[in-house]
């Protein structure tokens, strides 16, 4: 962000909803964060493939940490407040009370999650339609998406959620409503995971052929009619209620929200690189890939006119950056395979014993047990025999296969530290090669990929982050500001504001 000196600096909030966290970045009108923290949010797993929140939990802690950060500060110096989330489902009733999304019927329970796979039946009855909407998700819709999780809903809980909903929104949207009061949806979220498409709006046809009619005949009022672009004020910024909750000002302004990838994308896709020799250095924003590496991944690609990737999710108009069409590859499961591999090893105690004694993190103290143990190679070679094949959650891009599993080759009967270290490398190196595959499958469709930009989690791990520097043959950036997802939260606040012109003026 650049603005004008001012005489007293200007602070944004940014709020980011993760799978297992809330996070918020006190955010200064430089791009630096002043101050963060975080707070833990819950999740049922009832069944599985059955993921459950609560919203009530995910806004306490929204709450929680928005304090935390302001704590101190002059409230007139804090212009914006911007969030992000995952793309979980929201559910609650003409009252706005949270509504059982389980045959339990535990109404605090109202938050399908983005990586619930319930919903398989409906799905493969929505692509077997071949609806012209489907272009638009890379040909085959996919079960994290909120289509197949309604039809689920209206055909297993229909008395007690379907009839009696008010609203469903997606997790970004209920939290600019419950910070406005206003029902308002991001062009982002619906774009992405709704099938609403920006220049044409709803498709009645995709509703009634999936067995959806329903929502059309109240003209959409239940997943949204009034859309926004992120960024956009929304409101009169926090209502009173909002505002004591968080501990800010009253009417402070409130931007339509992001999806949490694209708030990442956002982040570091536009970052000023000249002076380090790199390939995307005068080069277009198109030539760039953002990586968003947290518990799942998201490869996030941008062009000037629509391009249509099998497999691939998009193209979607104006979802991250204003004025350009989004290509979204994923994996459906990153750091919850590699946090998976590593926990449910026989040597996992002996590890935890030896970081902690250390004063490492498991992973850190990991990839300095590699380095001993690789001699005169470079380590990716110690996993010459030993292979994984990371679908443990099935496959999101490019081969849209729910049904895969996952897989490991060369196992031997060796238990001790050496054979978890080598299958934590050769599963990051699968996840490694799964991003390839995407960008190979980007590239043949017409993208022009240099160079990698990686954020989230993951991209604190320096083994993670070379892997994919070995394999993809491409150059990857780091942000300087390494919580860019914080970082692309707070730009919609600052947008919202009226402080910068534009996303684009606050992202580069």
């Amino acid at each position: 962000m650049h603005s004008k000196k001012q005489t007293s600096v200007k602070y944004y909030v940014g709020i980011d909803v993760g799978s297992a966290s809330v996070r918020a970045a006190l955010v200064d009108e430089f791009g630096t964060v002043v101050t963060h923290a975080e707070q833990p949010i819950q999740i049922w797993e009832p069944q599985p493939d059955h993921y459950e929140q609560s919203s009530a939990d995910i806004w306490a802690a929204c709450c929680v940490v928005t304090k935390k950060v302001v704590c101190g500060v002059d409230a007139r110096q804090i212009r914006g407040v911007g969030f992000d989330a995952t793309c979980s489902l929201v559910v609650v009733d003409k009252q706005f009370q949270p509504l059982a999304v389980n045959s339990q019927g535990q109404n605090n329970r109202n938050v399908i999650m983005w990586m619930d796979h319930r919903a398989v039946s409906q799905v493969d009855r929505i692509n077997a339609t071949q609806h012209r909407i489907l272009n638009y998700v890379g040909g085959v819709m996919s079960v994290e998406m909120q289509p197949p999780k309604l039809l689920w809903i209206k055909e297993n809980l229909r008395e007690s959620c379907w009839e009696k909903a008010g609203y469903f929104f997606d997790l970004p949207d209920f939290l600019s409503w419950k910070a406005t009061g206003v029902t308002a949806r991001s062009l982002c979220t619906l774009v992405c995971k709704w099938t609403y498409t920006s220049d044409g709006g709803w498709d009645d046809s995709f509703w009634k052929i999936i067995g959806l009619e329903d929502l059309v005949k109240d003209k959409y009022e239940k997943i949204g009619n009034h859309v926004l672009s992120p960024g956009e004020s929304v409101g009169k910024g926090l209502t009173p209620e909002a505002a004591k909750e968080l501990g800010l000002p009253e009417g402070i302004a409130v931007a339509a929200s992001l999806i949490d990838a694209h708030a990442g994308g956002l982040g570091v896709i536009g970052a000023d690189v000249r002076g380090h020799n790199l390939p995307c250095e005068n080069q277009p924003v198109t030539s760039r890939v953002a990586l968003i590496c947290g518990t799942s991944s998201c490869h996030m690609g941008v062009s000037e006119t629509p391009i249509f990737v099998p497999g691939v999710w998009g193209p979607y108009f104006s979802a991250m950056v204003p004025g350009l069409w989004l290509n979204e590859g994923g994996q459906s499961a990153t750091g919850k395979l590699i946090e998976h591999v590593v926990q449910g090893h026989v040597a996992f105690p002996e590890l935890q014993s030896k970081a902690a004694a250390s004063a490492q993190s498991i992973y850190t103290y990991l990839n300095s047990h590699l380095d001993l143990i690789k001699k005169s190679l470079p380590v990716g070679f110690l996993t010459v025999d030993l292979h994984v094949w990371p679908d443990f959650h099935g496959n999101r891009s490019p081969l849209t296969d729910l049904t895969l599993k996952g897989m490991v080759v060369g196992l031997t009967l060796s238990r001790g530290l050496d054979e978890l270290a080598l299958i934590y490398l050769a599963t990051i190196q699968a996840v490694a090669l799964g991003t390839r595959h995407i960008l190979e499958a980007m590239e043949a469709a017409g993208h022009h990929i240099n160079t990698l930009f990686l954020c989230g989690g993951l991209s604190k791990n320096p083994l993670f982050v070379q892997m994919h520097a070995d394999i993809t043959g491409k150059p990857v950036v780091l942000s300087k500001e390494v919580e860019s997802v914080l970082v692309g939260a707070a730009i919609l606040g600052a947008c919202a504001s009226g402080d910068f012109a534009s996303i684009q003026v606050c992202s580069t």
